[in-house]
């Protein structure tokens, strides 16, 4: 599914009770049978710290289409367990696959908050969050969730991997508008001298709504937009490839699945298109390139592929190598796996600052509420939730950038955190 940078978040937070030892009272025994013992101390709290993780791993869109996060935030967990939990106490998680469908979400919800009481949701991906407002109203913190539909930006105690400056009220970002920024586009720009760009989307609703956000961000950047819609079920990509050479189009945006994408790839190959780059979204940005597009070798040494995480090849980073040495033993590797593991750190941040109290649903809440600035070790571009009364008219924006070379893998192009850029915010709608 198409995913952008944005602003987002939602509603959650309450309170999990911690299992105390009590001391007897209203013993009848004399004073002086206790005189020479030492007073009990209570033994520290081992019960394990339950978090759960709704993903959609069997849906429509193929079974491995929404479990990376999922694979990234297993694999954190597993090593910090491995070094001795959290103060002592062991994460355990409690794992529910919606099916992709509204119902399996909210499904989902109800087994994970009221049946096995999870303090937290943790990098949720969900086809269909039908669930949202039934987390946000048991004030359960759903954090570093991926932001497939808006729930992220309507509900408060729900905390997207991006962050979000709208106030999660209820209603989705601001009147029922979200904003995004035209960074990507001004990269390309500047950095590349494009001029003209293609918008390749599927006639479905999400897609299509998302190649729109595309192609008025590209507008507003003063590209020359070529809009390019083929069938879901039965897509005709050589006649976009066809179109594209005629066009002489600098860039190829796409708001379609990592199947479609690669078969637009070998329609592009088998047309002779050349383009600067084939700009892809993060969920695209895994390392089976190879795979995916064997049968198109000019399109995939175009391929970019554009974030607000660091690439998880950049192993000479010691965030990214902690993430990479962790997840050795996954066949494949990918972004979103690395924003997962971002989530999961993100949790555990949010519990050790409530070690002292107790770590519960509230005080969990409450520390994702005062995020500012939040990296997860230098992983991500800094994360801020804030409740904005207007949409912001421009905003800094920082991204991550990186080509696809044969040999080399994901290469990144600069610093994420110096890649930046004033933008104006743009309103959407899904």
């Amino acid at each position: 599914m198409p995913r952008r940078r944005r602003s987002r978040a939602a509603e959650a937070a309450a309170a999990v009770l911690l299992l105390t030892l009590a001391t007897a009272c209203g013993s009848r025994l004399p004073e002086s049978d206790f005189e020479h013992r030492e007073r009990a101390t209570p033994a520290p709290d081992a019960t394990p710290v339950r978090v759960g993780i709704i993903t959609s791993a069997t849906s429509p869109v193929g079974g491995s289409a929404f479990t990376g996060p999922r694979d990234g935030a297993k694999a954190y967990f597993e090593r910090l367990n491995a070094r001795g939990g959290l103060a002592g106490r062991r994460i355990e998680v409690r794992e529910c696959d919606d099916g992709g469908s509204g119902v399996g979400n909210n499904t989902c919800v109800h087994r994970l908050i009221d049946e096995d009481k999870v303090v937290a949701l943790v990098a949720t991906t969900a086809l269909d969050y039908a669930g949202a407002a039934r987390v946000s109203h048991a004030r359960v913190p759903d954090i570093g969730g991926q932001p497939i539909g808006a729930a992220y930006d309507t509900w408060p105690h729900l905390y997207g991997i991006y962050g979000s400056l709208a106030p999660r009220d209820g209603t989705t970002g601001w009147d029922g508008k979200q904003y995004g920024g035209t960074e990507v586009y001004r990269y390309f720009k500047r950095e590349h001298g494009a001029r003209t760009a293609a918008v390749v989307s599927y006639n479905q609703a999400a897609s299509a709504a998302y190649a729109r956000l595309v192609e008025q961000g590209l507008k507003a950047e003063g590209y020359k937009v070529v809009t390019e819609q083929v069938d879901f079920a039965l897509p005709n990509f050589r006649a976009v490839a066809a179109d594209l050479k005629e066009q002489g189009a600098d860039l190829v945006f796409d708001a379609v699945d990592g199947h479609g994408n690669a078969r637009l790839c070998e329609a592009m190959d088998a047309a002779g298109v050349e383009v600067t780059a084939k700009v892809t979204n993060v969920q695209n940005w895994t390392s089976t390139v190879p795979d995916d597009y064997k049968d198109a070798p000019r399109c995939r040494n175009a391929l970019w592929a554009t974030g607000s995480s660091r690439n998880f090849e950049d192993t000479g980073n010691a965030a990214v190598r902690e993430f990479r040495d962790a997840t050795n033993g996954l066949r494949t590797h990918s972004q979103w796996q690395l924003e997962g593991w971002a989530a999961a750190m993100w949790f555990t941040d949010a519990a050790k600052s409530c070690a002292g109290q107790g770590i519960t649903r509230a005080c969990v809440d409450a520390y994702m509420n005062r995020s500012r600035g939040y990296t997860a070790g230098g992983l991500l571009v800094p994360v801020a939730f804030e409740h904005l009364a207007e949409p912001p008219a421009s905003r800094r924006t920082c991204l991550s950038v990186a080509r696809w070379e044969d040999g080399r893998g994901w290469v990144s192009q600069g610093d994420m955190d110096r890649t930046c850029f004033d933008v104006p915010q743009l309103p959407y709608q899904q």
